[in-house]
Formats: C-alpha cells, sequence, structure tokens
C-alpha cells in the first residue's frame, strides 16, 4: 500500500485538505483510507451501551458491526500505538492518507498558512516533499497552491507512482 502524509500546525487546513484529497482521488477511481492523529483522549463508545460494557468487563476488542459500517475498537491499554502497527491492521487499498504524525518517516505534504503563527516544518524534515500554502514562498520543495485540490492531489499521486 502507498501511504502519503498531511501534516501542518493546528488550524493550518489539514483536515480540509484530507477531506478534497479524498473526494479528488477517490473520484478518479483510487480505493483510499485515512488515518487522523490525535492528541487528545478518543473514545467513540458511549457509557451504559453494550460495546462499552464489553470494553469494561476487558474485552481486548469489540466489533460494531451494522449494514452501513464496522467498527473496530480496539484497547491496547499500553503506549500510543506507533503508526506501522496501525498502517498493519488496515484492510488493502490503493492509498492511504495519513493526517498528523509528524514526525514519522513517510513521505508528506506540509500545509501551512502564516496566520496560524507557526513556522514551517518543511525545513528541518527532509521527507516533507511539498508545502501546499496560499502564501508565497520561495522553498528547496514545491510550492502548492492550498486552494487548488486537484494539483495538490496529481502531485501525491505522482509521488507514490499512481500516476
Amino acid at each position: 500500500m502507498k501511504v502519503y502524509g498531511v501534516i501542518g500546525w493546528k488550524n493550518s487546513g489539514k483536515t480540509s485538505l484530507m477531506e478534497r484529497l479524498v473526494a479528488d482521488i477517490t473520484g478518479r477511481g483510487f480505493s483510499v483510507s485515512t488515518v487522523k492523529h490525535v492528541h487528545h483522549t478518543v473514545d467513540l463508545d458511549q457509557p451504559g451501551k453494550d460495546t462499552f460494557r464489553h470494553r469494561a468487563a476487558g474485552a481486548r476488542e469489540v466489533v460494531l458491526a451494522s449494514a452501513d459500517r464496522l467498527a473496530i475498537m480496539v484497547e491496547h491499554r499500553g503506549p500510543e500505538p506507533e503508526l506501522p502497527a496501525v498502517l498493519a491492521r488496515m484492510a488493502p487499498v490503493d492509498l492511504i492518507l495519513v493526517e498528523g504524525y509528524k514526525r514519522d518517516a513517510h513521505p508528506k505534504v506540509e500545509v501551512w498558512r502564516a496566520e496560524t503563527g507557526h513556522p514551517l516544518i518543511q525545513p528541518g524534515d527532509p521527507l516533507v516533499r511539498g508545502v501546499a500554502t496560499d502564501a508565497a514562498l520561495t522553498l528547496p520543495v514545491p510550492v502548492l497552491d492550498l486552494n487548488d485540490t486537484r494539483a495538490v492531489a496529481d502531485f501525491i499521486l505522482r509521488e507514490v507512482g499512481l500516476v
């Protein structure tokens, strides 16, 4: 599977770009899955619900299955899982887009906007292969128009060898 990251600081527009990229790339006939890294506690379950009770009783994995979707909740009860372990659990697709995991060893495009007040990540990370921005920048990597989703998708697809 091909893996490509979308990184940037908080409120830079990563999630909006991810949403547009998934729509664009799947619209071209490729299968896409996503991974979203978060820094806060996540619990999709609700206290008192059956699956919550299963987990509270000690189940390591709980699968919630319906006609429309399948959710697997895994209690790892240890350190945060590393990206390779997360990727190993995923079903094969043409491309996995990863939002976050900015320090991991996979190719990435950085989303950068001046108004966030944060510096560019790209100068310190050789795996940042391009920067999607709404600013005029001169960098040693391609600078992509953040608002031109098709161009960013083209860049990523070329990078992973899907076009």
